[in-house]
């Protein structure tokens, strides 16, 4: 069971993000930030603020990224279709470690929508605030 969620879920729209699945692929691709970005023809920053997911790609590089990656552009979007292994998937690893990881991973998927939900409440209170809602 350990070994299927490793292999089903490191990557999948719950635990990883956008660039996380970029990153993964980048470093399966054997490639560096600075050389993927030579390859896309775009800025080392660029790269940089899409992996810490600051950003996205458009659509033409989106695709172009796909391409050089060797991954799906379904699988760079959600985690699913064809894309890289998860991490840890070529070694075998103890049950305590898969436990572990599996654990993380979730921690990771709830703080990610622990962070989205934050982000809603402080946009309704923002628009509360504009909408002078607050009595003085």
């Amino acid at each position: 069971m350990a070994d299927q969620y490793l292999n089903d879920d490191w990557y999948s729209e719950e635990t990883a993000t956008f660039g996380d699945r970029m990153a993964g692929a980048r470093e399966a691709a054997g490639l560096d930030r600075k050389g993927l970005a030579k390859r896309l023809g775009v800025k080392l920053k660029t790269v940089a603020v899409w992996e810490d997911d600051l950003s996205e790609p458009r659509a033409n590089k989106l695709q172009m990224l796909a391409g050089v990656l060797n991954v799906s552009l379904v699988w760079l979007m959600t985690g699913r279709g064809e894309g890289v292994p998860a991490p840890g998937d070529e070694i075998a690893l103890s049950p305590d470690l898969e436990s572990i990881l599996s654990e993380m991973r979730a921690l990771k998927g709830e703080m990610a929508r622990s962070a989205d939900k934050l982000g809603r409440l402080e946009k309704a209170l923002r628009l509360q605030f504009k909408d002078g809602a607050v009595k003085s």
